[in-house]
């Protein structure tokens, strides 16, 4: 699993080395450290990285961000989606996954590790109720993966500190990693969730390099679970091949061997998908590449999809499954229309607000209410 350690140049803004996150960082042993002044400056910076051999994944650029730290999930076009909130921390990954959609940003060249954590608490305040009835789900991993770089960031504990005064918020930190042992120790976690993604080990040994292994990241939601966090997984994107159910149920039988069952909170099930044109980015990335191979249809979005007979299916296979452990978790599609949901789950989802209110009622009736009683 990379780290790290596998940064080679960092470039900083010459006014933020003051800055914690930043002067944490680049006091870390072993690498290329420049300051800039503006963007002409970093621009050069960065032309030299890639002169010298440098690749996207081995360049940490550490800015601030100017748009909005705090927003809502674009979704999909003409898709249910659950009306997840996003904190923008980073925008890039040190993974090397071949479905990674930032991919697509071929003009982006770095890491870029977003320096101004302390502006989330005033947007927070704006758009947030700590009072409201319904259940604010946030997370910090859309652009990225939420704690591979943490330990050396910090942003996780500043993030689960300032939400510790919000009961009706849950924030998820989403990681394919096992990076957590600098957050077991933290006593007001909040209604904190740490997250993992979950494939099969042929998955992840083919198309999610430099990731943790299955086991490692079962082993640290064990850990995190035990440690009191609230835990999620998903189980996106699923990949087909042959024998593939059987082994997705493998890793679900090994999900509920191994962590607390009670502090699941939701599961996520998406299929494999791509935009337009991805199709030959991934191939330039990974000429050997196999997931495209497979015959797709264009979907409402205008995303490629299995077929929907297919995708039923294999969510309604896996649904049985994990409902089959009796435990409480909210089980939902990631970017599904209402009709394959009706399929699935027999739910009559017109707008994205429908799964909305269900989701967050359920969490409060098995979760939050829960905890306030206790």
């Amino acid at each position: 699993m990379k780290r790290i350690d596998s940064i080679k140049s960092v470039f900083y803004q010459k006014s933020e080395a003051g800055i914690d996150l930043v002067s944490k960082i680049i006091a870390l042993p072993h690498r290329e450290i420049a300051a800039f002044n503006d963007e002409r400056e970093l621009s050069l910076l960065l032309q030299n990285a890639r002169a010298r051999g440098h690749s996207s994944k081995e360049v940490l650029v550490l800015k601030p961000f100017k748009g909005r730290l705090f927003q809502k999930c674009p979704g999909s076009p003409n898709m249910i989606c659950c009306n997840y909130l996003l904190i923008n921390t980073c925008f890039g990954c040190l993974y090397n996954c071949t479905y990674c959609f930032l991919l697509s940003y071929l003009n982006a060249f770095g890491i870029v590790q977003f320096t101004n954590m302390a502006d989330i608490a005033e947007e927070i305040r704006e758009q947030i109720d700590p009072c409201a009835d319904r259940v604010y789900r946030i997370g910090t991993g859309e652009f990225t993966d939420s704690l591979m770089m943490d330990r050396e960031t910090g942003i996780a504990e500043h993030i689960i500190r300032l939400f510790n005064d919000y009961p009706n918020v849950m924030v998820e930190f989403k990681t394919k990693s096992c990076n957590i042992d600098h957050l077991l120790d933290i006593e007001e976690k909040g209604n904190t969730v740490l997250a993992w993604t979950l494939n099969t080990e042929k998955n992840i040994a083919e198309y999610e390099g430099d990731t943790a292994s299955l086991e490692e990241r079962l082993r640290a939601a064990r850990m995190a679970g035990e440690a009191g966090y609230y835990l999620a997984f998903h189980f996106d994107p699923i990949i087909r091949y042959n024998g593939f159910m059987e082994d997705y149920f493998t890793v679900i039988d090994r999900l509920f061997a191994s962590v607390p069952m009670d502090k699941i909170v939701w599961i996520s099930m998406g299929g494999f998908r791509y935009t337009p044109g991805f199709k030959e980015t991934m191939r330039d990335h990974f000429p050997r590449e196999r997931l495209t191979l497979e015959e797709m249809v264009q979907g409402a979005d205008g995303k490629y999809r299995y077929y929907k007979k297919m995708r039923v299916d294999i969510y309604r296979q896996l649904k049985e499954k994990l409902e089959s452990y009796n435990a409480n978790p909210f089980i939902y599609m990631c970017m599904e229309t209402g009709d394959v949901w009706q399929q699935v789950f027999g739910r009559d989802y017109h707008v994205s607000e429908d799964l909305e209110r269900d989701f967050s009622e359920h969490l409060k009736r098995f979760f939050l209410c829960n905890k306030s009683d206790n």
